[in-house]
């Protein structure tokens, strides 16, 4: 959703950058492209001129006058000035309250609110191992009460039974009725949204409140909207009192201007954010994180959070103990690309990658997408077993049999087999600690052992920007909230070979390479 952003301040930073010295003139320029970057991102007039101002009055301080390099203080500026726009800290849903716990989910219809409301119901139910009820309280859109039904029948999530006639008011007396007679932790109240704002949405909603006593007013806010989206944001937080906001379709092409505008604009914090169509797409908003991605630094932490959540930790660890011993076999490598997949694809994951956002045009050029993926597997999945355990014996008669079961060319099989013999080498070269940054980086991603500790992360970072890492230097800080799980150790990030710099992920063949 950045990525027009993140183009457009890369390259007004990369400027200042470049520079030995900035003077104040040099300041005013960038920070008059700056403002007009952000209004183009539909970023609200208010919050872009508080903004640069804050950063102007920094940037032309002392501090950036007398530093080494002033051009990257500005860029530190820049980035903290973000982040505290965004919210400075991530504020988790609160569910400090007696049970069940009333949780209310306003916004405008189409905005995503009942498939956040399953998303957010699955997430408590799989991560914090809640019991949660989901009550739909949308009478007026057609079948908008089956859909929350059919939604918690496929995730094994219970809804409240549907009354015909009810008023939203009632349905939501009758859901914390059944709450407490079911022993339920969290009661979800999917309410009714109308195509803009009228009276009768916000009376409505002021009359489910008064029913309900919600512990969280939720606004789901499609990100695509643009400015209207503040406005949206304080006529509910007028009229209802809102304490948080979840974000949905950010990985749409939007601009970005709603998430940049409504935490400094309402004050209240943007807790989560949908990340894609599927039921297991919601994230945590951190605002450190989509700082560093707007800016280009990528996003590691999520990178690792993401590996953690999705990865078979048997299956990984079998997988990194045949890299150490230096075996890498084709069968091993699709089950690298299959994990790939499930952590997003190419696309999900090269958005949090430090430095990626510069070869964006590079990548569109090439045609890299998910699809990649899906060929390398049909190949491999065109190989016999004994072919996929020993690749050396696949000559050519071998290969045009492959070519032709999978519908390539033979040159994509001979892609594909250079990609799996660059990989294990790689990997030998990771399992013995080589590789300057790429070996602290292996190690995060467990590679060569557990995940490394705040301290190993901060050493990690500081290696990095010596060698030329990153503007601020790749890797961020652990999470205060990092689960225990992650701590502890991750097995194996799949599919994920050569950051930072110019990654080489599995798909890509010799995109970044050298040219031979």
């Amino acid at each position: 959703m950045f990525d027009n952003l993140s183009e457009k301040l890369g390259g007004i930073l990369d400027r200042l950058t470049g520079r030995g010295a900035l003077s104040e003139a040099d300041v005013d320029a960038a920070m008059r492209e700056i403002r007009r970057a952000l209004l183009e991102a539909d970023v609200a007039l208010e919050v872009v001129r508080s903004f640069t101002d804050k950063v102007r009055e920094q940037a032309i301080g002392a501090t950036v006058v007398k530093s080494v390099k002033p051009g990257q203080m500005v860029v530190k500026i820049v980035n903290d000035e973000l982040i505290a726009m965004l919210g400075s800290e991530s504020q988790a849903i609160d569910l400090n309250a007696v049970p069940p716990v009333p949780i209310m989910m306003v916004g405008l219809q189409g905005s995503g609110k009942t498939t956040t409301t399953a998303k957010l119901a699955r997430r408590m139910t799989e991560r914090d191992k809640r019991k949660v009820l989901m009550a739909s309280l949308d009478v007026y859109r057609p079948a908008a009460m089956e859909q929350l039904a059919v939604l918690g029948r496929d995730l094994q999530i219970d809804t409240l039974p549907i009354v015909a006639g009810q008023k939203p008011p009632d349905i939501a007396r009758r859901a914390m009725e059944a709450g407490k007679l079911g022993g339920y932790d969290v009661v979800l109240l999917d309410t009714a949204g109308r195509t803009t704002l009228d009276e009768d949405m916000m009376s409505e909603a002021a009359d489910i409140k008064a029913a309900a006593n919600p512990h969280e007013v939720l606004l789901v806010a499609d990100s695509l909207t643009g400015q209207d989206a503040v406005n949206l944001a304080r006529a509910f937080d007028q009229r209802v009192g809102l304490t948080g906001i979840v974000l949905t379709r950010i990985d749409g092409d939007g601009r970005g201007g709603a998430a940049l505008s409504m935490r400094a604009v309402t004050g209240k914090p943007i807790k989560l954010m949908g990340t894609g169509e599927k039921t297991d797409a919601l994230e945590d908003f951190h605002p450190s994180r989509i700082a560093g991605r707007i800016l280009g630094m990528g996003d590691i932490v999520s990178l690792v959070e993401k590996a953690a959540s999705t990865l078979d930790a048997e299956k990984a660890a079998a997988v990194a103990e045949k890299m150490r011993k230096g075996k890498f076999d084709l069968a091993d490598m699709r089950e690298q690309l299959q994990q790939m997949s499930k952590m997003g694809g190419i696309g999900g994951l090269m958005g949090m990658m430090p430095g990626i956002s510069k070869m964006k045009n590079q990548i569109a050029a090439a045609g890299i997408d998910d699809k990649i993926l899906k060929r390398q597997v049909a190949i491999i999945d065109s190989m016999t077993r004994e072919e996929r355990k020993n690749p050396d014996i696949l000559k050519a008669s071998r290969k045009k049999r492959i070519a032709a079961r999978a519908g390539i060319k033979v040159e994509d099989v001979n892609k594909l087999l250079k990609m799996h013999r660059n990989m294990a080498d790689m990997m030998k070269a990771v399992s013995r600690g080589k590789g300057g940054p790429m070996a602290g980086l292996a190690k995060a991603m467990g590679f060569g052992g557990g995940m490394p500790s705040p301290d190993e992360i901060k050493a990690m970072q500081e290696k990095m920007q010596a060698e030329g890492g990153g503007l601020l230097g790749g890797l961020p800080e652990l999470p205060k909230d990092l689960p225990a799980s992650l701590r502890g150790g991750l097995p194996n990030l799949p599919g994920l070979t050569g950051l930072p710099g110019k990654p080489t992920l599995p798909g890509l063949g010799g995109l970044f390479g050298k040219k031979k």
